[in-house]
């Protein structure tokens, strides 16, 4: 049964042999030109004209009115959980079915990750078992959100939209309203994903995306943290630059600052991508549409696709198996094949360093740990 899903994958990729990547990122239109000229103006590192704009392109395609460039999607998370107002022993909570960047962001505000079950359908943070959950564990405490099993401040929630799939994060947004908690959008997947036409990481506070190299488009490294907010949005850029105050000559700091703004090298190599990103989205949108034709009759495999009020960007195409035997041996036959498939991530509960972490029941977030896997997903050239 998996044989006939390889062969297909291989004919739409026009590769008879060879390894075929998960993804892969494409080099097709000024990404040489760009970056030449920004070695050219000597421009190298985070001040040139090619992060000035690739922010007013995140701002154009996302809808948002501020955008800021960042080292990678991880130090936005980072950043975007300390404008938020988290503190060292709050929680934050979050999906147990994400990439470990958005746990580990958390740690490096000092703060617990606190996990919360996702949606089967979606894969990610459930508004109705987030709105349950936090009816039997939270109390208000001057306009405050507390959990009070442990005692501690729930400052902050990061939804994330997996693999390019939008959550029901107007709904989410609505139960944390209700609660006081900053929602922090952690897009790193979904440039190109909207929910009922309004650009994911533009629903919370802060959104945050990612330009890793196996991202739909590519800074190399590279991420972006868009706001509404004036303030937050001034505040970001000073903090991302060590916190520099503005002076011709003069190095004078007022606080604790980081080192995260994105080099122009980077910036210019993002500009080229996303002057391609509405193209790459509509190929990955027809790839998605060939394997779902594909498996529409197929009873051991199902492919994940977007809800009604969404539009996917498919970054990584995802099938749910029958169960973890059955994803174990497909994994196994398609790498086995040359054809990379890769399973979804354990989740972070189970991981060692947050094992003790706060947690709801987690029963969809297990059901589809033993059963997703993502296959392959490059844009396609034609």
């Amino acid at each position: 049964m998996y044989k006939h899903l390889v062969s297909f994958i291989r004919e739409i990729y026009k590769e008879e042999s060879a390894f075929i990547p998960l993804h892969e990122p494409r080099f097709i239109g000024n990404e040489r030109k760009y970056v030449l000229d920004a070695i050219d103006s000597t421009f190298v590192s985070s001040v040139g004209e090619y992060v000035t704009k690739f922010e007013d392109m995140m701002c154009e395609f996302t809808g948002a009115k501020y955008a800021i460039a960042t080292v990678n999607g991880t130090n936005s998370l980072h950043l975007a959980l300390l404008l938020a107002g988290v503190k060292p022993n709050d929680e934050v909570l979050t999906q147990p079915l994400t990439f470990i960047a958005t746990a580990n962001a958390i740690s490096y505000a000092n703060a617990t990750p606190h996990f919360v079950d996702v949606d089967k359908e979606t894969l990610g943070l459930s508004p109705s078992k987030l709105a349950a959950y936090l009816d039997e564990i939270a109390v208000m405490d001057n306009g405050m959100c507390y959990n009070k099993n442990t005692g501690k401040k729930i400052s902050a929630c990061i939804p994330m939209h997996t693999f390019g799939l939008p959550l029901y994060i107007e709904e989410l947004v609505k139960v944390c309203d209700t609660y006081n908690i900053p929602v922090i959008e952690d897009a790193a997947e979904s440039l190109g994903s909207y929910y009922n036409d309004k650009h994911t990481g533009t629903f919370g506070a802060i959104g945050v995306f990612s330009f890793n190299g196996n991202k739909i488009v590519t800074a190399g490294g590279g991420g972006c943290i868009v706001t509404n907010n004036k303030a937050i949005a001034e505040r970001a850029k000073h903090l991302s630059t060590q916190a520099k105050t503005p002076h011709k000559w003069e190095y004078i700091h007022d606080e604790i600052g980081y080192n995260y703004r994105m080099p122009n090298l980077n910036a210019a190599l993002a500009c080229a991508q996303l002057e391609q990103l509405e193209e790459y989205v509509t190929n990955k949108r027809e790839l998605s549409n060939l394997y779902f034709n594909f498996l529409k009759d197929n009873q051991y495999i199902e492919l994940l696709r977007e809800v009604a009020q969404a539009k996917s960007n498919y970054w990584l195409n995802a099938v749910i198996l029958k169960d973890k035997y059955e994803k174990d041996n497909f994994l196994d036959y398609t790498n086995g094949n040359a054809v990379m498939t890769r399973p979804i991530w354990a989740l972070m509960n189970k991981l060692e360093m947050f094992k003790n972490c706060p947690k709801s029941d987690l029963s969809n977030a297990e059901w589809l740990e033993d059963r997703v896997v993502n296959i392959t997903s490059s844009v396609r050239v034609k």
